[in-house]
């Protein structure tokens, strides 16, 4: 399955379907889970990373639970925002993990989300145990949180990326 420019996926889901969001890592794959307005992101668990036939059968399974029809899968990029090799990786197992559960996939800029995650999580004085548990769902919904703020706030351009435009659908 292809991956698709944020706004045809938003468009794509029919009405009342939710997206998930993946922050794919090393050891774990953090899930997070939009409501069915796609406007707030919660995070929803973690997956261990393994086979890809385990983990989009994991992921095939959350999505018919929760109604979801969509994946929005953390874009690893450079920080002056080049598309390296763990970007590359990142796109690779997004549409192979498209393809095995049969969910349109998009991806998006994951930069700094998980030492924003920690930073208010330190900020929040949680034990580093309770942060390592969460780390990784609470990183894939800020990065699905970015995703959703995006397509609702200003017209994204063809390459996915927000424009100064205004909203989709509104002139000025």
């Amino acid at each position: 399955m292809p991956v698709l420019p944020l706004p045809d996926l938003r468009a794509s889901l029919p009405r009342g379907q939710r997206l998930i969001g993946l922050d794919p890592g090393s050891k774990l794959i953090g899930v997070a889970l939009s409501d069915v307005l796609l406007m707030l992101a919660s995070p929803y668990g973690s997956i261990k990373r393994g086979k890809l036939k385990a983990n989009a059968a994991e992921v095939a399974a959350i999505a018919a639970r929760e109604g979801a029809g969509g994946l929005v899968v953390g874009l690893p990029l450079g920080m002056d925002g080049s598309f390296g090799p763990a970007a590359q990786a990142a796109k690779d197992w997004a549409m192979a993990l498209g393809e095995a559960t049969g969910l349109p996939v998009a991806l998006w800029d994951e930069r700094l989300s998980s030492s924003a995650v920690n930073r208010a999580m330190i900020e929040a004085d949680l034990t580093r145990a309770k942060r390592a548990a969460a780390v990784d769902a609470a990183a894939a919904a800020y990065t699905l949180q970015s995703a959703l703020d995006a397509t609702r706030q200003s017209a994204l351009d063809a390459t996915g990326q927000p424009t100064l435009l205004g909203r989709p659908g509104r002139q000025g």
